[in-house]
């Protein structure tokens, strides 16, 4: 990873106002109707920005924990201690309540204006964080809009590989994990690998599903055997209910992902909990994927359930249990609206939220769509994912992403160079 770049303010932001209705000394000008967002998204503050001799101040704790940045105060000495991981090592920075010198790392560093408590919220210089953290701090003043742009990190990213992804092969290289959607459950609840779509690839040339998992696997790609299922006529319910077809499903679904060379299972299982018992509904899929998750973890292989978010129409998934029994939940927070334009990103934000009270933040994944994201909103989302600290991402699908998706991205997460 390069290291981060150093941006400053190119200028000073003078506008007037009030904070929190509440009246400011004659040296403090609080910054009128100002939106500030992170990553393209407003980011919630205890209090507005003020100006202090023309310098913008802002919260620290806000910003910091949503750039992923530990903070620590101690009450007896009136002391910051913010420290953030990075590829270089951890960066320490230590700040005191009216001294205008930080310590970074053990060393003293000016700054433009002390730290000082407004509204009983601590304040420092907006272009601390672009000096001493990486981010990319603008203004715009059409809009009077401050934004910041998080750093550019590593990040756990999960690929689709669904049904025929040969043309975006090269791309593997650039994932953690990737889950090959060769396998479902058919309309008769039966596991095959066989049939319309989400089957098991015919070979193009020397190329074959075998010798992509292995190739992948060589690549340090962990690849994972997805199977897909949609209760569109019920088929999944109905394996759900029928307990012997449903051992029968499971030995397939693991056999075949010993056989094949796999180091875990993905399950794709979709449309549970439009109508009827929600409860029964949840029950049932908690049932199956216990059992599920107990012969694949003897085997050696992890689970990964794809999920609808909370706040969709699908009510029959049990984010807290299933967060229990896999080692990792897929939010797949997309298709609120139509595939013609990006999802609303406050209801994405809102289904990371609503996934967070129900499980750790260590087993989510924020599913992103390319069918819905242009290649600049991609960022938006996973800005979400890194605000949150979620394990990582996971991208549908190869195939349709595209290298300017790809180049985007990679503005904000490290992603290797294509294997062209």
């Amino acid at each position: 990873m390069k290291p981060w770049g150093k941006m400053l303010l190119s200028c000073a932001i003078l506008l007037g106002g009030t904070v929190g209705g509440t009246s400011l000394p004659s040296t403090y000008a609080a910054v009128k109707q100002v939106q500030i967002v992170l990553d393209g998204y407003p980011l919630p503050f205890p209090v507005e920005p003020v100006v202090v001799s023309g310098t913008t101040m802002v919260p620290f704790r806000a910003i910091s924990e949503a750039l992923g940045i530990e903070v620590q105060w101690n009450q007896k000495l009136k002391k910051i201690t913010a420290t953030k991981q990075t590829d270089q090592g951890s960066k320490t920075v230590e700040l005191t309540m009216g001294n205008k010198t930080a310590k970074v790392n053990g060393q003293n560093i000016a700054l433009t204006l002390a730290p000082r408590t407004i509204s009983s919220t601590t304040m420092i210089p907006l272009s601390f964080f672009s000096q001493q953290f990486g981010a990319q701090v603008g203004w715009n003043q059409a809009s009077k809009t401050v934004s910041i742009t998080s750093p550019r990190e590593e990040m756990y990213t999960l690929g689709f590989y669904a049904l025929r992804s040969y043309d975006e092969i090269k791309y593997l290289p650039s994932l953690d994990s990737a889950a090959f959607g060769w396998g479902r459950i058919d309309r008769q609840g039966n596991f095959t690998t066989t049939g319309d779509e989400y089957k098991w690839p015919a070979p193009a040339g020397e190329v074959t599903g075998e010798r992509i998992i292995e190739d992948a696997a060589l690549l340090g790609v962990s690849p994972s055997f997805m199977v897909y299922a949609l209760d569109g006529q019920r088929e999944l319910t109905k394996n759900l209910e029928d307990k012997q077809l449903q051992a029968k499903t499971i030995d397939g679904i693991v056999t075949t992902a010993v056989e094949k060379g796999f180091k875990g299972i993905t399950l794709d299982f979709e449309g549970l909990g439009l109508t009827g018992d929600f409860s029964k509904v949840k029950s049932d899929y908690n049932a199956f994927i216990k059992a599920i998750a107990t012969r694949a973890h003897t085997e050696g292989l992890t689970l990964t359930v794809v999920l609808h978010p909370i706040n969709s129409s699908y009510k029959g998934y049990d984010y807290k249990t299933l967060g229990n029994l896999a080692d990792e939940l897929v939010i797949m927070a997309y298709a609120f609206e139509d595939e013609n334009g990006p999802e609303p990103i406050a209801k994405v934000d809102e289904a990371i939220r609503l996934a967070l009270k129900e499980t750790s933040k260590d087993k989510l994944l924020l599913g992103i769509s390319r069918g819905s994201e242009d290649a600049a909103s991609i960022n938006s989302k996973i800005g979400l994912a890194k605000r949150y600290d979620l394990k990582g991402i996971a991208l549908w699908r190869l195939g349709i992403i595209g290298p300017a998706a790809w180049t985007e991205m990679n503005k904000t997460i490290v992603l290797d160079e294509p294997n062209l």
